[in-house]
């Protein structure tokens, strides 16, 4: 976190997101501020609290690519949730401290991944032994029974089994390895228990103990289970339950989706009259408050949350005035033009043009765009997006799919050839379409 510097944040994030300059600043500062905080002296850390981030902008222009893209960057738990699928409690439907409950899965899952890297190496030392004595289980059995002869020629035997091991001459052979598995029906079974406080689901798995099945399986997988288990044996769940829980309170961002779809005021009738009641019902979890998990409690006054909005029917001001007060730093994204999309057809790292030339490369065809080939891709995208519906950059992959269609359906055919798009196809290919506004609604 020291190196990645508000100015090395938005670096990174321009390799993959185009524009939207002061959004990446707000986000770089509000990750920085988190670094900053934790060099406070304890009094005074306490008092600093994280400024939550409102963005307002249309579908399509970057909102939810510049959190995702932050969070990998931060290596946070990080969650992304449509504030549409809530419901205020009391109705039928997930209610909002599901989305802590979810996040704090994500950081127990993000902290056991590392936790089992960090033990990879023994674990796999442990998961050979086993993978030998199943490869020679009659040398095994009759290790205590034997004299120092055949316990010498039992030792030569078995390197030579770890070398082949090594080498991969085994890798295809079946041994057969007894795996446990939990009974399905504790699979989801306590699916919202955790607000009795208590972790239901470990205490089912006592009451139902797991089952023991005898599988038969390659060498390869043999190894890739057993290392597993072997790497689970190894780590301390409690200190992963710790850091977890620590990591979600401190550095969690949760990115709430389509909030401008619970905006407006609730009706006398109809089907959104709870949108008001999820809006009271996110204020405390926003503000700071404490919720059940199956891991223990968490507090969620520290975890980053981050709001976005097309706002294109409601206005920022519709939300209630409380909520609109938890997220005091507002940011509004700009439309995509013409300039915009000829930088994310070939700019980032995961260009388009680069997948779609990658993508067939696959199939042996070499692909070539001209630049004049890409500005068309480009007007038509800014043409079809100002007839119809806005759909930010979004639009190009419809328009950039319809355009390597037939090519996509026959490359399989086509090995060594090489396709060069220009204008003029482009155009032949999609100018028609892009006119008709009817099919292009249809179609694009």
């Amino acid at each position: 976190m020291k190196e990645l510097t508000p100015r090395k944040i938005v670096e990174e994030l321009d390799k993959y997101i185009i524009g939207q300059k002061n959004a990446k600043r707000s986000v770089a500062i509000a990750i920085r501020n988190r670094w900053r905080r934790h060099q406070l002296s304890d009094d005074l850390r306490e008092e600093v609290l994280p400024k939550n981030i409102i963005m307002i902008g249309p579908t399509g222009v970057g909102k939810t690519e510049i959190a995702r893209r932050m969070a990998s960057l931060v290596k946070a738990p990080f969650l992304k949730v449509e504030a549409s699928k809530y419901t205020e409690v009391g109705y039928h439907g997930r209610d909002v401290e599901t989305m802590i409950r979810d996040i704090t899965e994500i950081g127990v899952n993000m902290v056991k991944s590392e936790m089992i890297k960090g033990v990879q190496k023994k674990a796999e030392k442990a998961a050979e032994e086993k993978l030998l004595n199943l490869l020679l289980p009659a040398v095994s059995k009759n290790a205590d029974k034997s004299s120092p002869e055949d316990e010498e020629q039992r030792a030569t035997t078995r390197e030579k089994f770890r070398k082949k091991l090594h080498a991969g001459e085994l890798s295809n052979r079946t041994v057969e390895l007894t795996v446990s598995e939990k009974p399905y029906v504790l699979q989801g079974f306590v699916a919202g228990i955790e607000e009795i406080g208590m972790d239901f689901q470990n205490m089912l798995e006592k009451m139902v103990p797991p089952r023991a099945q005898v599988r038969k399986v390659s060498v390869a997988e043999a190894k890739r289970i057993l290392t597993h288990e072997e790497a689970e044996k190894l780590i301390d769940k409690e200190k992963v339950i710790q850091e977890a829980i620590h990591r979600t309170e401190n550095f969690g961002i949760l990115f709430i989706d389509e909030i401008d779809k619970i905006a407006g005021r609730e009706s006398s009738h109809g089907p959104d009259v709870s949108r008001e009641g999820v809006q009271r019902d996110l204020l405390p979890i926003v503000d700071g408050t404490t919720v059940h998990t199956r891991y223990g409690i968490v507090k969620t006054d520290r975890i980053l949350f981050i709001a976005a909005g097309a706002f294109h029917v409601s206005k920022p001001s519709d939300l209630i005035p409380e909520l609109q007060g938890r997220f005091p730093i507002r940011v509004e994204l700009e439309a995509l033009g013409k300039e915009e999309f000829l930088r994310i057809l070939t700019e980032p790292k995961n260009a388009l043009i680069k997948q779609y030339k990658a993508l067939l490369e696959t199939e042996g065809i070499k692909v070539n765009f001209e630049s004049d080939a890409i500005e068309a891709i480009a007007e038509i995208a800014v043409q079809v997006n100002t007839h119809t519906q806005n759909i930010g950059a979004r639009r190009l992959h419809t328009v950039m799919e319809k355009l390597v269609e037939e090519y996509s359906f026959d490359a399989s055919d086509m090995d060594g050839a090489e396709i060069t798009f220009d204008a003029k196809y482009v155009h032949k290919k999609l100018q028609a379409i892009a006119k008709d506004e009817d099919l292009s609604r249809y179609i694009l």
